[in-house]
């Protein structure tokens, strides 16, 4: 049996299981046409019933939301209203207003709707530019104001929202659309972020030399009549030398015990001989501070190979644990491939993934351009038939144009 020891010298993975049953799959929301890929997905607005929220976007380049489109529906999605556009860029005098929307979450303790996203201006409007300009924003109920996600404190405001954070020099964001928050059992929301660090000249730094840098954390929320009161975690902090992105796209959930399990992307970028896998980290103290990450490994204790790549861990009604995400048979070059797609079960004692319990749920077909990316998604439990809604897009990022539709995958599980 392959030890972590042995899969950080470089040993091969173990193989995947075999290809799902009980997986359907089908167009949510088309593209419009080659150049265009569209992202769409769906969540629920109250705590019980089906009134649901739809957003499309649309996207031509990397990290840039051209345009999104938001429709309703009052019985769990069968049927939707037209759509209405929201505007995610405009030209400002100082650069390019950029906005991401992001899934949202309604909090089980008091049934309130908070919406997340990103804004930022970038000067010249390029997407590395938000790794000192974004901001986490939300509002609580779909018509709310908004709010900008800021420590408790006088020393804190706009351009200084958490500790370590100076919007100009470094940044915080939500790393993806599962990057979805929690609450403890004492009312506490917990929300992922990641955040740029300051390096010794108090400026953006990138210590692994990959593409982007960030450390992972938390943003804690309390419940102050209306309004959410936040406070910041310590961060979790990669070693550069073996994850040369840092702690990327963090998501969250709390184990049996209490204990907050976060598991997270990194990254071989520029090293591939590194071993490319998800790394993990435990809070005991509900989400203040943090283990040392480590590579995830299967409760075997068998590690796997994994790109770098958006993850989700999913509660279901039933209790049990789901993570959703690639699996990769060989070690990848950072990125890629992003295929296939897997779900699998969490030990909700121990926080490792079930070896037995992982099968596909989609993968490149033959034919197929080896460009496919399977990894921008979000997923949710469907409160009619307790399937997992599984919305990701089929995306083909061709140098001369994006193309992909939106699809809906429902699984048994």
């Amino acid at each position: 049996m392959m030890r972590r020891r042995d899969f950080l010298a470089g040993a091969a993975a173990a193989p995947l299981a075999a290809a799902a049953h009980g997986v359907k799959r089908q167009v949510f929301l088309p593209s419009p046409g080659k150049g265009t890929a569209v992202m769409a997905y769906a969540y629920y607005t109250k705590p019980a019933g089906g009134d649901m929220i739809s957003v499309e976007q649309r996207l031509s380049r990397s990290d840039t939301v051209d345009i999104s489109y938001y429709r309703k529906s009052s019985d769990n999605g069968r049927t939707w209203s037209q759509p209405k556009a929201v505007p995610t860029g405009e030209k400002r005098p100082n650069g390019m207003w950029r906005k991401h929307p992001r899934a949202a979450y309604v909090d089980p303790r008091t049934g309130r709707l908070l919406e997340f996203w990103l804004e930022g201006i970038l000067p010249s409007d390029n997407p590395l530019e938000g790794m000192k300009q974004w901001n986490v924003y939300y509002r609580v109920g779909e018509n709310g104001e908004t709010r900008q996600v800021i420590a408790e404190g006088r020393e804190f405001g706009p351009r200084h929202p958490l500790p370590a954070v100076y919007t100009g020099k470094n940044s915080m964001m939500l790393g993806d659309l599962p990057c979805m928050p929690v609450t403890t059992e004492d009312g506490t929301i917990l929300l992922p972020l990641e955040i740029t660090p300051l390096g010794p000249n108090g400026e953006y730094y990138n210590p692994g030399g990959g593409y982007t840098y960030s450390d992972a954390a938390l943003a804690l929320g309390r419940w102050k009549g209306g309004r959410l009161v936040w406070q910041a975690s310590e961060h979790i902090v990669a070693d550069p030398r073996k994850s040369t992105r840092g702690m990327v796209e963090p998501t969250v959930e709390i184990l049996d015990d209490g204990r907050v399990l976060v598991v997270m992307r990194g990254s071989n970028d520029k090293k591939p001989d590194l071993p490319s896998c998800r790394w993990v980290a435990y809070s005991s103290d509900g989400g203040r501070t943090f283990t040392k990450p480590i590579p995830w490994a299967y409760d075997t204790g068998e590690p796997f190979f994994s790109p770098s790549s958006c993850s989700q861990l999913l509660k279901h009604s039933s209790g049990r644990l789901f993570w959703l995400g690639n699996i990769a048979p060989a070690n990848p070059r950072g990125n890629r491939p992003r295929y296939p797609f897997v779900i699998g079960e969490v030990n909700r004692r121990t926080g490792l993934l079930g070896n037995k319990s992982v099968r596909t749920v989609d993968d490149r077909q033959p034919g197929e351009s080896d460009i496919l990316t399977l990894s921008n998604f979000f997923a949710h439990e469907d409160r009619e038939t307790k399937e997992i809604v599984l919305y990701m897009t089929r995306l083909f990022a061709f140098p001369n144009g994006w193309e992909g539709d939106g699809m809906i995958y429902r699984i048994e599980v």
